[in-house]
């Protein structure tokens, strides 16, 4: 199971990307993979065709009107089942004996 955490925004663009962001925002969600959106990027999870499928999509979709982008990509796989976003959290918290703001 692959976490791919990306941010992918247009260069040429001004400072306000949200409209950009947006547009992949909508082509992460209904691509079915769970993901979580934070201020600086989004996590998908899923098997790697399915995850670089989206990261693909989103990356065809701002360049019909970007000449420029700047993407950033982490990944980590783990040979094993799903839900690892939430478990990776489950397992600090649990050390720690509380919950974090997450």
């Amino acid at each position: 199971m692959v976490l791919l955490e990306f941010s992918m925004s247009p260069m040429s663009q001004g400072e306000s990307v949200s409209p950009y962001v947006a547009r992949s925002l909508d082509i992460i969600d209904k691509s079915g993979l769970p993901y979580q959106l934070t201020p600086m990027g989004t996590i998908i999870e899923g098997e790697w065709a399915e995850v670089m499928a989206v990261v693909t999509a989103c990356f065809e979709a701002m360049r019909s009107d970007c000449g420029r982008i700047g993407a950033s990509i982490k990944i980590d796989y783990r040979a094993g089942p799903a839900s690892r976003m939430q478990s990776k959290i489950d397992a600090v918290e649990s050390r720690l004996g509380r919950k974090l703001s997450t």
